[in-house]
């Protein structure tokens, strides 16, 4: 968790820190940090009332092109600068920037002289979300876990290669391999001494299955907290990645041959003082409360699919005996389901939500995954679906989750779950960037396409 602050111990830390650089930033819609640096002479003022960021990265996708399908933001508007309002509690500096002092943000609005959250910001979707739970009287906990590949590429030789035959950092299928974590080892501890001077430790690293895949589990805190670790992570390991000619890739699912790469979300409820999901008496050590909150996920996750699964390759990943669950399914200590019920003492007691893939808005999954299960525990849901064993055992019966962005997008719109929890603006703005995705999907030309009808057709 976030060290206590005040105002005036920031301001201070930030005039005597080295250089006249701060930097800050936000995330779109996509989840891609955006930001700049501004002279910290100007930081005092953008402290006290915000600074202007143009409300474009809420208007454009991951390419910069931007949506022709939006109302709140787009030509329409003339993207003006929106307010982002800094997050002092965010106060970091960065190792290998010249240890530059960091901040994130978040958007506001104001109506008649009074602030509100951004109806699309990330960060505050998910504190829309952390709010409700609190005036429930929990505190969600949360861990991520990101696989993703290693290329010996760069943005020059990846643009030479224009997207084609990516060549990983090493070969082989070779997971947990101290050889092949070896071989990477300035990278390995990069990542583990710089990210965690950058307020974003590292529980434990190793290698995955596939040519230079490695697995991260990020050190449990809050889910607000553990967002912003996320977020930073992944912009972070590929800034480390650049000074070894590594480029790091989280994308779902980048070749047919190797299994995809998850973002799986660790969750237990605190009041405080306990982890509430912990009931030596209860089924599988967990509490009534726990059951609430996996009959919510097990209910209504799969309505809230986009927030998880953004992308056109998220569903590349969802192949059946490939590790990412394609059913909503849970199990005890069962990595085959979509949701993992970890029983142990009354710290460790918690639910894995599996079905995320690398390729999240970290805020956006978090938000999607405990608004599910906390619908559950605010309809007070029993958990009647059975546990599945083995592999899938007993899910022969429940339907698979859409293969297709679109479909879950249509889906996600039309859900009263989706719009209680984060309401119209959020639905409609966020269904809308989907759509566009889907549709520049169908007007592109794949290498497959070529392969497939080129020459025979």
């Amino acid at each position: 968790m976030p060290m206590p602050f005040t105002t005036a111990k920031v301001l201070d830390a930030v005039r005597k820190s080295p250089g006249t650089r701060v930097k800050v930033a936000v995330t779109d819609i996509d989840g891609i940090l955006r930001g700049k640096y501004i002279h910290k002479d100007k930081f005092a003022s953008a402290a006290e009332s915000g600074f202007g960021f143009c409300d474009v990265v809420f208007g454009w996708d991951s390419q910069d092109v931007c949506y022709d399908n939006t109302s709140l933001t787009g030509w329409h508007k003339g993207y003006p600068d929106a307010i982002a309002r800094i997050d002092l509690g965010t106060q970091r500096t960065v190792p290998w920037d010249d240890d530059v002092p960091f901040f994130l943000g978040e958007f506001i609005v104001t109506d008649n002289g009074k602030e509100m959250p951004h109806p699309i910001c990330p960060r505050q979707v998910l504190k829309r979300v952390l709010a409700r739970a609190e005036k429930l009287g929990f505190v969600p906990m949360c861990g991520m876990e990101f696989e993703w590949f290693n290329f010996a590429e760069t943005p020059q030789t990846w643009a030479a290669k224009k997207g084609v035959g990516p060549e990983p950092i090493t070969p082989g299928m070779f997971g947990y391999s101290l050889l092949r974590a070896n071989a990477s080892r300035p990278f390995f501890e990069a990542l583990f001494h710089d990210l965690g001077g950058f307020g974003v430790p590292i529980e434990g690293l190793h290698t995955e299955t596939g040519p230079g895949v490695f697995e991260a589990a990020l050190l449990f805190s809050d889910a607000l907290e553990q967002a912003d670790r996320a977020v930073l992570f992944k912009t972070g390991a590929k800034e480390l990645g650049a000074r070894f000619g590594i480029m790091p890739s989280f994308m779902a699912k980048w070749s047919q041959q190797y299994p995809g790469c998850s973002g799986h979300i660790h969750q237990s409820l605190s009041d405080g003082k306990k982890n509430r999901f912990h009931d030596p008496k209860g089924r599988h050590g967990m509490s009534k409360l726990f059951e609430s909150y996996l009959a919510g996920q097990v209910a209504v996750a799969m309505e809230l699919a986009p927030m998880f699964w953004p992308t056109i390759n998220s569903y590349k990943r969802l192949v059946d005996g490939f590790w990412a669950p394609v059913k909503p399914t849970w199990g005890v200590d069962n990595r085959t389901a979509s949701f993992r019920v970890i029983p142990g003492s009354a710290k460790s007691t918690r639910l894995e939500t599996r079905c995320p893939g690398a390729d999240v808005n970290p805020y956006l999954a978090m938000a999607a995954v405990i608004a599910a299960g906390l619908d559950g525990v605010e309809k007070g849901l029993k958990l009647s679906a059975p546990p599945i064993s083995g592999t899938n055992e007993g899910a022969e019966n429940i339907p698979r989750a859409p293969r297709t962005l679109i479909e879950t997008t249509r889906i996600f719109k039309d859900s009263a779950v989706a719009r209680d929890w984060f309401g119209d603006a959020f639905v409609d703005h966020f269904a809308a960037t989907r759509e566009w995705e889907w549709r520049q999907w169908l007007d592109g030309v794949t290498d497959w396409e070529l392969k497939r009808y080129f020459e025979i057709i």
